[in-house]
């Protein structure tokens, strides 16, 4: 039998089934890959918000990280919702070492506008976090938060990416789809840029899309894709999670992480 790659999410859970670890295991299961977790927080959220979190014990989340990563390994880790200041550093000097590479999906706000991570925290995601990231995934609130700098339009991405890129990671993907118009990707390591160009769904139901992504870039990672072709590939998978995006309780209901599933069995959707 083969051992399908292992990718694991650090990140918070979600009692709606929508976003953070819920989201990274249906995603990592959808591309083919092994999901593994350690959870940083708890959050108690549905459709309609977060009605609050609670961050677990940085023992408990060092000893989640020792136990995976001293026996099963992984071929590619993600980050998601780390909280606070402590969580962050806890991640990170875990992480110093591990040969793999590493998604940093900087969360900073749930979709409905709610904190998920400490302002005090945000000094520590700069210095320890970002600088061991393989790619990093901010939307433009993250940009913002992380370097001070604003984007109005798509001209602005390129200098909201040197500005991320000057933080450390090796690769920057500053995702555009709160811009006007339609939506575009901007891709930077430094020196070559790349723009993923998408289309506007006329679809409200979007919750879990930065986890969702930022995980689909870690399983192509694990699968052997180049940072280019991973990026491009999970761009194609959270199109068609956010198309077949579906209602659910009264408010944003979540991207459907098995929408390729459904496309080959009609008969399994609901």
């Amino acid at each position: 039998m083969t051992t399908p790659p292992r990718v694991l999410t650090i990140a918070g859970s979600d009692s709606g089934g929508g976003a953070g670890i819920q989201a990274d295991l249906k995603t990592m299961l959808a591309l083919g890959v092994h999901g593994m977790s350690v959870i940083a927080a708890v959050t108690a959220q549905n459709s309609l918000g977060v009605q609050g979190y609670w961050e677990l014990p940085p023992e408990a989340v060092r000893a989640q990280l020792d136990s995976v990563l001293s026996d099963i390994g992984a071929q590619a880790i993600k980050t998601g919702m780390l909280a606070s200041s402590v969580l962050v550093e806890t991640v990170a000097e875990a992480l110093a070492d591990v040969d793999a590479p590493i998604v940093v999906d900087p969360v900073g706000v749930s979709k409905h506008g709610d904190a998920l991570l400490a302002p005090e925290a945000v000094g520590a995601v700069r210095s320890a976090l970002l600088p061991l990231a393989t790619v990093v995934t901010p939307n433009l609130w993250e940009v913002e938060q992380l370097t001070g700098v604003k984007v109005e339009d798509e001209s602005g991405m390129r200098r909201a990416a040197e500005a991320v890129k000057a933080l450390g990671p090796r690769w920057v993907l500053i995702k555009g789809g709160h811009l006007p118009g339609d939506p575009v990707d901007l891709l930077f390591d430094g020196t070559a840029e790349h723009r993923f160009p998408g289309r506007r769904l006329d679809n409200m139901h979007t919750h879990g899309t930065g986890c969702t992504l930022a995980s689909a870039i870690a399983s192509h990672l694990a699968r052997g894709e180049d940072v280019v072709a991973a990026v491009g590939r999970a761009k194609e998978y959270i199109t068609g999670a956010i198309e077949h995006g579906f209602p659910l309780g009264g408010g944003i209901g979540p991207v459907d992480h098995a929408w390729e599933f459904h496309r080959v069995r009609p008969d399994a959707r609901p």
